[in-house]
C-alpha cells in the first residue's frame, strides 16, 4: 500500500501524523510511504530522518494525496485537503465531526473512507488513540489555566499554589477521566486546591481509592457543578461523550455567578465545547473574556508540545495503520471490532450514530458499511 502523510496546516499544528519510527515499520512491511516536505519539522523530525527511514520525500500536499492509497494525519483534514480526496481512499485522522456539519458533508462527498481516530476502543472500554492527547491536553490545562488566570492576562491574579500565609487557587475539574483525572494529579501537584466532578459513582470511588490524598471528588449533579463553581479560580472542562457533542454544563447566565476574572479552560472544545460561551480559539490568540470571564479554549491543545504530542500519538496509532496497510481497511476492520468502531464514514455513507444523531443525519452501521 502507498501511505501518504501531509504536513498540517491547522493554525499553529506542529504534530505529524507519522513519525520516522511509524515510517520505517510501515516500509518494513512491504509499504511505500511519502511524506511531504518538512511535515515534520515542528515535531522535531527532518526529512533526513524520514528518507533513513526509508520514506520518500514529496514536494507538495497535491501529491500526497494523489499517489496515497491511505492518508494519516493528526488533526481533522481542512477544506482544501478534504477536496484532495478521493472515492476508496482511506483518511486516518483524528475528525471530531459531531461539531463540524461542514467537514462532515465534504468528507461524505469525497467518497473516501474516514476512519476516526477517537472512536476507535479497547477491551477495557477505553479509546487508546484518544487517550494519549487526552494525557497531554489534560497535563496541560492546569498550565494554561495557570497562565489565564494572570492579572495582565485578564485574570483573577490567582496563584494556583499560593504562598505561606496565602490560600491556594482553588481548581474544579468537570468530568474524572483521561482528561480530568491528569489535570487533578498536576493541578494538585502545582499546589492547588481541586475538586473533581463525575456522574459516575465507580469512577468517583477509584479516584478516590487512588488519589484520595491528592484532590477531593463530588458528584456532578447541576447543583454541585454550579456550587462548586461559584467558588473556583480556575474551571477545567474535561467532558467526553465518544463521538458526540459535548454537554454544556456551566450556561452564559451562569457566567455572571463565577468569580470575576476566573478562568474556564474547555479541553472539550474539539467536541463543541462544555461551556455554553465555548467557541475554539487558536494558540496564537488563545483566550477571549465574556462577562468577566477569560475562556481559554484552544482547539488543538497538544499541538503546544508537539514532540511530545507526536511520539505519544505515533505509538499508539502505529499498531492500526499496519493493520490497515498490511490487510486493507474491509478486512483489518472485519477482524478488529475496535478498529471498526472507529469507521465514521465510507462511500457517502455516515457510519457513526453520534454523529448522525448530532448533526441530524441519516447512518448505516459500521457493520451495514463493510458489505457496500
Amino acid at each position: 500500500m502507498k501511505i501518504g502523510c501531509p504536513k498540517e496546516i491547522k493554525p499553529q499544528e506542529f504534530r505529524v501524523g507519522m513519525t520516522p519510527d511509524a515510517a520505517r515499520e510501515a516500509v518494513a512491511h512491504g509499504h511505500k510511504v511519502m511524506i511531504e516536505k518538512g511535515a515534520g519539522l515542528g515535531a522535531g523530525f527532518s526529512d533526513a530522518d524520514y528518507k533513513a527511514a526509508g520514506a520518500k520525500i514529496v514536494d507538495t500536499a497535491e501529491e500526497v494525496f494523489e499517489k496515497s492509497d491511505m492518508i494519516v494525519k493528526v488533526k481533522e483534514p481542512q477544506a482544501v485537503e478534504r477536496k484532495r480526496l478521493r472515492e476508496g481512499q482511506v483518511l486516518f485522522t483524528y475528525l471530531h465531526l459531531a461539531p463540524d456539519p461542514a467537514q462532515t458533508k465534504d468528507l461524505l462527498k469525497s467518497g473516501a473512507t474516514c476512519i476516526a481516530y477517537e472512536t476507535v476502543t479497547d477491551d477495557r472500554g477505553g479509546l487508546p488513540l484518544l487517550a494519549p492527547m487526552s494525557e497531554v491536553a489534560g497535563r496541560l490545562a492546569p498550565q494554561v489555566g495557570a497562565w489565564t488566570l494572570q492579572k495582565a492576562n485578564g485574570g483573577r491574579g490567582v496563584l494556583l499554589g499560593g504562598v505561606p500565609g496565602v490560600s491556594p487557587g482553588r481548581v474544579l475539574v468537570i468530568g474524572g477521566g483521561v482528561v480530568g483525572t491528569h489535570a487533578a494529579k498536576i493541578a494538585s501537584g502545582m499546589g492547588a486546591d481541586v475538586t473533581v466532578l463525575d456522574r459516575s459513582i465507580n469512577r468517583l470511588r477509584y479516584l478516590d481509592d487512588v488519589f484520595g490524598g491528592q484532590f477531593k471528588n463530588a458528584y456532578a449533579s447541576a447543583g454541585n457543578t454550579i456550587a462548586l463553581a461559584r467558588e473556583a479560580d480556575l474551571i477545567i472542562g474535561a467532558v467526553l461523550i465518544p463521538g458526540a457533542a459535548a454537554p454544556k454544563l456551566i450556561s452564559k447566565a451562569q457566567l455572571k455567578e463565577l468569580k470575576p476574572g476566573a478562568a474556564l479552560v474547555d479541553v472539550a472544545i474539539d467536541q463543541g465545547g462544555c461551556f455554553e460561551t465555548s467557541k475554539a480559539t487558536t494558540h496564537q490568540d488563545p483566550i477571549y473574556e465574556v462577562d468577566g470571564i477569560m475562556h481559554y479554549c484552544v482547539a488543538n491543545m497538544p499541538g503546544a508540545v508537539a514532540r511530545t504530542s507526536t511520539l505519544a500519538l505515533g505509538n499508539a496509532t502505529m499498531p492500526f495503520m499496519l493493520a490497515l496497510a498490511d490487510k486493507g481497511w474491509k478486512k483489518a476492520c472485519a477482524e478488529d471490532k475496535h478498529l471498526l468502531a472507529g469507521l465514521n464514514v465510507h462511500a457517502g455513507r455516515l457510519t457513526y450514530e453520534a454523529v448522525g444523531v448530532a448533526l441530524g443525519l441519516p447512518t448505516i452501521t459500521a457493520a451495514e458499511a463493510l458489505a457496500l
